[in-house]
């Protein structure tokens, strides 16, 4: 999936209960929706309102209104790249369209609140895209802090309560395999170490680690790899129970490669990295990343391991020596 995206906008929550007057149900201390259903519905038309008219014009600036965390960074990004080759924008643009959206809506007790639309796209005929938006605090705006395309057939069953609001796990203290607040530092040390036996061998972990052997040396570079968690504010993990008894998880971490080239080697770049570029890449260029990643993570104890349903990769900064 091409970086990019998606974005949805600002929906309010306040809800009051007539009984012998009009009481505000305080979300912060209420275990209540983390938003209603039509609240959730105006975020996804504003999400693809913007998401559009950035898209048509390459404005990286507007994306940041309806989008934050991975999803915002890679999205800004890439845009301003885009804007820098192409100021006049994309004459060609396609909107993005989105159909038989579904919302799944926790109840949640305190701040930020989230809730996960699923849609299907005019971008994916054999998936669907499920959207993460967050609320830091009433009165913020919602904005997409993820986004997954996953194959309609790979996407689990959520378990709902019995008036339909799905299940928020949180960040610890589960019966999960790995904690959804370990899991981005986790595969941070998976990719630099190896030898952690809770990731399923896939394109995002085993794939991963035997590409960057491949490439470490070779006769015209040497390249050096770091990986970093990013679990904090906007960037941190959403889980949702699913029917199996495991969790779907959302989560983002940093990857920075340091490439080192021979003397005299003829580097050529991309057009969107030369557009991130900065300092002159005479010997070496660094290259930072964002990954926006959708797992499965199975109950502890029952052999299963965390696989990958998604992971979108975004070049965020690239700076040459």
């Amino acid at each position: 999936m091409n970086r990019r995206r998606v974005s949805l906008g600002a929906a309010a929550i306040a809800l009051a209960v007539p009984l012998a007057g009009c009481v505000t149900v305080h979300g912060e201390r209420a275990d209540i929706p983390s938003v209603r259903g039509d609240e959730a519905a105006s975020v996804v038309a504003k999400f693809l309102t913007v998401n559009n008219r950035a898209g048509a014009s390459y404005d990286p600036g507007s994306i940041l209104t309806v989008e934050s965390g991975v999803l915002g960074a890679t999205d800004e990004a890439g845009l301003r790249a885009r804007h820098t080759n192409h100021p006049q924008g994309n004459p060609g643009y396609q909107p993005l369209v989105f159909s038989d959206i579904q919302y799944l809506i926790p109840r949640q007790v305190g701040w930020p609140k989230f809730f996960v639309a699923d849609a299907a796209t005019n971008r994916d005929k054999n998936g669907r895209w499920l959207l993460v938006f967050r609320r830091s605090a009433a009165g913020q705006p919602w904005k997409a802090v993820y986004v997954a395309s996953i194959a309609a057939d790979r996407i689990p069953g959520f378990a709902k309560d019995k008036d339909g609001y799905a299940e928020d796990l949180g960040l610890g203290g589960t019966d999960l395999l790995v904690q959804p607040g370990r899991l981005s530092q986790g595969y941070a040390d998976y990719l630099g170490k190896g030898g952690s036996g809770v990731f399923a061998d896939g394109p995002a972990t085993s794939q991963v680690r035997a590409d960057r052997d491949a490439h470490a040396r070779t006769p015209n570079s040497v390249t050096q790899y770091a990986d970093q968690p990013s679990a904090g504010g906007d960037y941190t993990p959403v889980a949702l129970r699913t029917t199996d008894g495991g969790a779907l998880v959302f989560f983002a971490s940093r990857h920075q490669s340091r490439a080192t080239f021979r003397a005299g080697y003829n580097l050529q770049l991309d057009d969107d990295t030369k557009a991130l570029m900065t300092g002159t890449p005479k010997t070496s260029i660094t290259l930072s990343r964002v990954a926006d990643s959708a797992v499965t993570v199975p109950r502890a104890g029952g052999g299963g391991k965390v696989a990958f349903l998604s992971r979108v990769v975004g070049l965020v900064t690239a700076e040459g020596e």
